[in-house]
């Protein structure tokens, strides 16, 4: 049996991708955790808040204690402004001081309108649908559609990388030359990378998977000459090290590369106003 004949998981029995997560999954050590974010959102955000969802690995059920960060996914009624993210900044800290279980916290802010929009529909809206688990609020996973996964969710997901490199070089250049500084870099583009890597390959692994390591070693069936590298980025995902020559290799070959596949494999994501 070739790789593309593999039926993988993450679909359901009509082949469309399934919600990965849900608040029955949450471990139960991040129980109080979820709790408390549920009342302190109503409470900071009031009427502004259409919907609350989580994401990552608390509602997946993989949160480990102390290790994992608080992933959260706002709808508001209108676009948000700065005071609106600078108090969910604040939210978030103070959650993230008060709870050990968790270590570190992010909170991506959008209009209700603009998780719905057409242009938005296979990126911000399939990951709603897909992977955000409702908190408060209605879901709007009701009002988008089903998804499979395709070369256009593909492309609308993780098409962007070109457009990514140059930011990421000059958030290597300004960032202090220590491992302490470089260590967040290297997380966050060793998630991004592999996630982009997974994605490539997706449509023809026929299935979906949050893990590091099974995405990796998904990319790694159909780029074998690239797949050391996807791995010991799975591995840095989760355990980062502050290494300059990774960061290095990151946008000098790997990122570089894997726009240019991307790009030729499934095109390039539309541009966002």
């Amino acid at each position: 049996m070739t790789l593309d004949a593999v039926r993988r998981p993450g679909l359901d029995a009509r082949g469309f991708l399934a919600r990965e997560g849900s608040l029955a999954r949450v471990p139960p050590a991040f129980g109080p955790v979820v709790t408390a974010t549920r009342e302190r959102l109503t409470d900071v955000f009031g009427q502004r808040l259409h919907s609350a969802y989580l994401y990552g690995s608390i509602p997946r059920g993989t949160a480990r204690v102390g290790r994992s960060d608080l992933d959260l996914l706002l709808a508001l009624h209108q676009e948000p402004s700065g005071a609106d993210r600078d108090a969910a900044r604040a939210l978030g800290a103070a959650l993230d001081e008060e709870f050990r279980q968790i270590d570190g916290h992010g909170t991506l802010l959008f209009s209700r309108a603009r998780l719905l929009s057409d242009v938005e529909r296979y990126d911000l809206g399939w990951f709603v649908a897909c992977l955000c688990t409702p908190l408060l609020g209605e879901d709007l996973a009701a009002y988008l559609p089903r998804y499979r996964p395709d070369s256009l969710l593909a492309r609308e997901t993780n098409g962007d990388l070109a457009r990514l490199l140059p930011h990421w070089r000059r958030r290597i250049a300004e960032a202090d030359d220590t491992e302490e500084a470089r260590r967040p870099l290297v997380r966050f583009m060793s998630r991004h990378l592999v996630r982009t890597g997974f994605t490539l390959v997706m449509p023809r692994w026929h299935g979906w998977t949050s893990d590091l390591h099974e995405m990796a070693e998904a990319f790694a069936g159909f780029y074998p000459g690239r797949g050391e590298q996807l791995r010991a980025a799975a591995v840095l995902g989760r355990e980062p090290a502050g290494d300059a020559a990774v960061l290095a290799a990151y946008v000098g070959d790997l990122g570089p590369w894997l726009a240019g596949e991307y790009a030729r494999v499934h095109g390039v994501k539309a541009p966002r106003p």
